[in-house]
């Protein structure tokens, strides 16, 4: 485990690092999530394996710092990991970026574009979403006030949310969880997906085949973004189908 200060309060990020050659790879976990759980087993896997590799946790989740006077935009989020890149010596780094970790990691290129060389995003929220009671992951959350969501409102997304999701969602600070989740719903200015279609770095972009079409597929490919459909996953491609999300990933970095 590595760490670094990233704010002026003395708050740090940490990451689980695995040595090898340059250029490093960075992966973000998603809202909720945590690197190390989501991407373990995917950084270590033959055909990803042997470049130095940092699996970094957003600050307030995992085994980062939760401090509750943080904003959590996504900008902050971008800031703060870039802070954390710089002391670990990071440039120029290829970025593999999950759901919320992928509009981080957007943000990230945008404003420090000397840390980042290539993205693979995986079926990152290039959008925003309109709030709504009782719907899965940042729509869902948003749809509280923040003092409804530390009341309470908490169990009800725990709940909804199962087992598996709160075994790395309970270790992010609830001001955190719910902070990420507004931000992300509401998305930036200008939006991610105008972001991704500004970058003219490598990228790509892994979804779910079962999805259907993505929307905004053929602009996107028009820009030069590597659109992958991925099969037989969910959201959560590097834990539904990992063999193809290796696949794919290594395709996106070679390429």
């Amino acid at each position: 485990m590595r760490d670094a200060v990233v704010t002026a309060e003395g708050d740090r990020i940490r990451w689980a690092e695995l040595p090898g050659r340059e250029p490093t790879r960075v992966y973000v976990h998603g809202l909720g999530a945590t690197s190390p759980a989501y991407f373990a087993a995917t950084a270590s896997h033959p055909a990803l394996a042997g470049h130095r590799s940092l699996l970094v946790d957003l600050m307030g989740h995992g085994i980062s710092d939760r401090p509750t006077g943080f904003d959590y935009t996504l900008e902050s989020h971008a800031d703060a990991l870039a802070a954390a890149l710089r002391e670990a010596g990071v440039t120029g780094a290829e970025v593999i970026a999950h759901s919320m970790g992928g509009s981080v990691a957007l943000v990230l290129a945008a404003r420090h574009p000397h840390l980042v060389s290539r993205l693979v995003l995986a079926d990152a929220n290039l959008d925003p979403v309109t709030p709504s009671v009782g719907a899965p992951g940042s729509a869902g959350i948003a749809a509280y006030t923040e003092q409804e969501f530390l009341q309470g409102g908490w169990e009800q997304v725990r709940d909804r949310a199962g087992a598996h999701w709160w075994a790395t969602m309970r270790l992010a600070g609830r001001e955190a969880l719910y902070r990420s989740a507004v931000h992300l719903a509401r998305g930036t200015s200008p939006v991610m997906r105008e972001l991704l279609l500004r970058l003219t770095i490598p990228r790509a972009f892994l979804f779910p085949e079962a999805d259907g079409p993505l929307a905004g597929a053929g602009e996107l490919r028009s820009a030069g973004v590597l659109v992958v459909p991925v099969p037989d996953c969910g959201h959560n491609i590097m834990l539904d189908n990992p063999e193809a999300f290796v696949r794919a990933t290594a395709a996106a970095l070679s390429g």
